[in-house]
């Protein structure tokens, strides 16, 4: 029999071979069997090993003691017998018995162990995450998890391997989808889902490119079939390139647009598309045409920094203007009490072109009207025409407002000016552009970051140049409507690029008067033009003056009549404001009342029937005297309403009832 115990191993067995026998068991009542102990050692593991001789005396069966024929399984144990010319030793048994009350309470070997509990062993508390016949250490829990964990990252990565291999053996479950590209596997209660990487598209070698016009509606077509497919594509706006138009010419004989083009080759335009996308021979012609790296003859794409070479001619006066501008003495006067700083009088002016052109004094001062009205120079007060005599002038580039005008480049542009109409009209090319380009589907967002770094913004930069001396009264009065509008969203643009949007009241509102362009030799504020020109010069919201005094040049620019449809067509660069666009001079009526039905009908109105109130956006509490009184404003915005809308203001409006208007929040955050 096996005595397992820790401890001092000597004092064990001094107890075991004293006179006092020791029953076999603790529980199993062998009706006091004796014994003899025949070996005793320790074993590696530290345990005490004593075997005991037990005699069998004739008709003493031990019944007490199970044999291993009818013990339970997982009781049973080893016997070994041995013959004695002295005695018959019927059974030599090895066991586990538990330890005398005297001896050091056993602890628990690593790993399992299924000994049986005994009341000496009921103070021993167990975990109770485990069974109750399940004893284990941190040892061997730590050992189980890397096993486990061994076992789960080797299922897997069979798994997964075998994915490459064969698919016929995956099992779906019904509550996913069984698209051959997505696998379910179910590894010990753990369900993990794989995706396939689906197979990469057939890269295209070639190009494709296509040539368009700004706000043309078949090039705003084949753009949109480009991006949905998520095709690259090279876009050259003959509007924005005036010289590619030659190009466009030679390769297709008309400057039709748009034309499509395959490497070299021509596919044609949005009939040509659509016809062959709706017979499925798209992809094999595309397969066909760009399976080859593009040819140096096929359509080049636009390079960035280069601008086209234009026959520009200098001003007939510019050579006059030389002359002056080295020997006139320009400095600082004293007029009216107060310092006047970089100018010079009339009359030293005549002398100068007396001597050098040898000229008349009145040929003199017919020069200096000229310069004047081609705004070379400017009377220092602005209110006067050029006279002989000691009225001060300046030079446009040295005037005190140079420095806030963001489209003046150090000089003046010396070049002929050209027709209002004209440059206003290749404005509106090139801002359009930049929106079909770098704008949201619905114009509501713009990516101002793109636009900064793009060849359309930087050729809009160069051509802003050319308004300095333009001649403005040139313009009719709807061409002034469409110019002015189109300017004003133009240099919205411009002004969050270049400072930012500002985010204080304080601030915004040097930033719609300190960002300004010259026009026309006349500074130009984003407050100036909406409420000195389209507005007719009335007082902006909560200002007390007027943008322009009496006897500016610039009222002769203000349009007579307020048109209430401009705030509409206005964007301010804010999430609020109206969607940015630009107008044409022919059709500038017609594009207001779109704009502003379009601006009604999305959520800048809201009727509530049942607490008789209208909400309304702020711009119209802002420039209320362009609208009139309450009731006013209500009739006049049904016009723009869709049927639903309409029909519940008319109710609340048709009964006599009272109707409040209440104005929303105003979003100042960048349209981005």
């Amino acid at each position: 029999m096996e005595l397992m115990a820790n401890g001092n191993h000597q004092d064990a067995v001094a107890k075991l071979t004293g006179e006092e026998d020791l029953p076999l068991t603790g529980e199993r009542n062998c009706d006091k069997p004796t014994g003899k102990v025949s070996d005793c050692g320790v074993r590696d593991d530290g345990f005490l090993e004593v075997v005991f001789s037990v005699e069998k005396q004739e008709g003493d069966e031990m019944s007490g003691v199970p044999t291993p024929d009818n013990r339970p399984e997982g009781e049973r144990e080893t016997v070994a017998t041995v013959d004695s010319p002295k005695a018959v030793i019927e059974q030599q048994k090895i066991a586990v018995i538990q330890p005398h009350s005297l001896l050091p309470k056993p602890e628990a070997p690593p790993g399992f162990l299924t000994a049986p509990q005994t009341e000496d062993f009921a103070a021993m508390n167990r975990s109770k995450s485990l069974t109750e016949s399940l004893v284990m250490d941190m040892p061997a829990i730590g050992k189980f998890i890397k096993d486990r964990s061994n076992s789960f990252s080797a299922a897997i990565v069979r798994r997964l391997s075998s994915l490459t291999d064969s698919t016929d053996d995956y099992e779906y479950d019904d509550d996913i989808d069984s698209s051959p590209d997505v696998t379910e596997i179910n590894l010990s209660g753990l369900k993990v889902i794989v995706k396939m990487k689906p197979e990469p598209e057939k890269a295209l070698k070639g190009t494709i490119s296509f040539f368009s016009r700004s706000n043309c509606r078949d090039c705003r077509a084949v753009r949109n079939f480009f991006r949905e497919r998520g095709l690259i594509f090279v876009e050259i706006n003959v509007d924005v390139y005036p010289l590619r138009e030659k190009e466009l010419v030679a390769r297709t004989g008309s400057s039709q647009v748009p034309a499509i083009f395959f490497n070299e080759k021509q596919l044609g335009g949005l009939v040509a598309l659509n016809s062959l996308r709706n017979s499925g021979l798209l992809e094999r012609r595309m397969d066909e045409m760009l399976a080859q790296k593009c040819p140096p003859d096929a359509p080049a794409p636009p390079v960035y920094g280069f601008d086209d070479p234009e026959e520009t001619a200098k001003d007939g006066l510019v050579a006059v203007v030389r002359v002056l501008r080295q020997r006139l003495p320009i400095q600082d006067r004293l007029m009216k009490m107060k310092i006047v700083k970089n100018c010079f009088a009339g009359a030293e002016m005549v002398e100068v072109l007396i001597h050098h052109f040898d000229c008349g004094r009145k040929k003199a001062v017919e020069i200096g009207k000229q310069l004047a009205k081609k705004h070379f120079i400017h009377h220092v007060s602005g209110d006067h025409d050029f006279e002989d005599g000691n009225n001060f002038y300046r030079f446009l580039e040295h005037a005190p407002f140079i420095p806030r005008c963001f489209n003046f480049r150090g000089t003046t542009n010396d070049n002929e000016p050209k027709p209002a109409a004209l440059v206003g009209s290749r404005i509106t090319k090139i801002m359009a552009a930049i929106l079909e380009s770098y704008s949201s589907d619905d114009r509501q967002h713009l990516n101002y970051a793109a636009i900064s770094k793009s060849e359309e913004f930087r050729r809009y930069v160069n051509l802003s140049q050319e308004l300095h001396r333009v001649d403005l009264t040139a313009l009719s009065q709807d061409e002034r409507l469409a110019f002015f509008l189109n300017l004003y969203n133009a240099m919205v643009i411009h002004a969050v690029i270049r400072v930012g949007l500002p985010e204080g009241i304080i601030d915004r509102r040097s930033f719609y008067s300190d960002f300004q362009y010259v026009v026309g030799g006349r500074p130009y504020s984003l407050t100036n033009i909406v409420n000195g020109i389209l507005r007719n010069n009335r007082r902006a919201p909560y200002s007390l003056v007027k943008p322009f005094s009496n006897g500016d040049p610039r009222l002769e620019l203000a349009l007579p009549k307020v048109n209430p449809l401009i705030h509409f067509g206005l964007c301010n660069g804010t999430r609020s404001s109206p969607t940015v666009r630009f107008f044409s001079p022919g059709g500038v009526e017609s594009e207001l009342r779109c704009a502003a039905r379009e601006f009604f009908q999305s959520d800048a109105i809201s009727v509530e029937l049942d607490k008789r109130t209208v909400k309304l956006t702020p711009i119209i509490k802002w420039f209320s005297s362009d609208f009139g009184n309450d009731k006013e404003i209500l009739r006049w915005i049904i016009n723009y309403l869709d049927a639903t809308k309409a029909g519940l203001l008319m109710h609340l409006l048709g009964d006599g009832g009272p109707v409040s208007i209440v104005y929303r929040d105003y979003d100042w955050s960048v349209n981005s």
